[in-house]
């Protein structure tokens, strides 16, 4: 027995992607061979982003265009899970939406029960539940309407909760979790947040594969999120220094990843290692 156990036993992997196996359009080295040597070793994956400004179907073109094999059980974004989440526990609730086209037809797609149009004009005053997404199409219509809703009743969802969205040459784009904190000083009301670190991404996935947390892997880049949804739901986790963070962050966080490594390639060298 070695200190990759845990990793060597996991039967599906949840993959990251921003800081994790690239950056914008900047593929990392490595790391299409680390999904082909996810499946040559018997494995699963799944690339699961918190990422709600694209529709599950963009991540598939998006990817294969990058390099990397994808098929539509391959995704798992947190759009997706706000909708099962919406079916579960708000069915036939008029929601309001401040998100991207892509989002807005992701919700479509779960028959949700929207007010608004994809740009988020809408003629009507009272709504169940706003949900807030990484919205890089935001106006200020959106957020007007997002607090007079909130401030009259309705139900905060939001699909993650980063603060910001990694770029190349260490630049940002204000995430989901900066935009609520925008709603919430203004309208005094908290979001109930969907994606990582909830551990209802893991659960639902779990429920869907048959595969059961503690064989499930999720790697990334963020503590906060990727990490600490894995130690949520009794999953293994696997933080790479491709990213966000650094040694020192994790030095310094409560939230402590099974394992640390330096990208993504190291995690296929162990896998295949461990095959001879």
């Amino acid at each position: 027995m070695n200190n990759y156990d845990r990793l060597i036993n996991t039967r599906l992997f949840l993959l990251d992607m921003d800081g994790t196996l690239y950056l914008g359009d900047d593929v990392f080295p490595g790391a299409v061979d680390f999904i082909h040597s996810i499946t040559e070793t018997g494995r699963n994956f799944i690339y699961l982003t918190n990422n709600s400004s694209r529709a599950g179907t963009d991540y598939i073109t998006r990817l294969r265009k990058l390099g990397f094999p994808c098929e539509a059980e391959n995704v798992f974004t947190s759009g997706m899970a706000t909708g099962e989440y919406l079916n579960q526990n708000h069915p036939g609730a008029k929601v309001y939406l401040a998100g991207t086209k892509a989002f807005y037809r992701e919700l479509k797609s779960y028959g949700i029960d929207l007010v608004n149009d994809e740009n988020g004009h809408t003629d009507v005053m009272d709504v169940d539940v706003v949900v807030q997404g990484f919205d890089t199409e935001l106006v200020y219509e959106k957020l007007d309407l997002a607090c007079h809703f909130l401030r009259r009743g309705a139900t905060f969802i939001a699909a993650n909760p980063d603060w910001v969205c990694p770029m190349p040459a260490n630049e940002v784009l204000p995430d989901c979790g900066s935009i609520c904190a925008l709603l919430t000083a203004s309208s005094g009301v908290k979001p109930n947040y969907i994606g990582k670190p909830n551990r209802n991404m893991i659960d639902v996935i779990s429920k869907m594969t048959g595969i059961p947390n503690e064989q499930i892997c999720a790697v990334g880049d963020r503590l906060y999120t990727d990490i600490a949804v894995a130690k949520n739901a009794g999953s293994v986790s696997v933080c790479v220094l491709s990213g966000e963070s650094s040694e020192a962050d994790i030095e310094a966080s409560d939230v402590k990843p099974d394992y640390v490594l330096k990208d993504v390639a190291e995690i296929a060298k162990i896998l295949r290692a461990a095959q001879k």
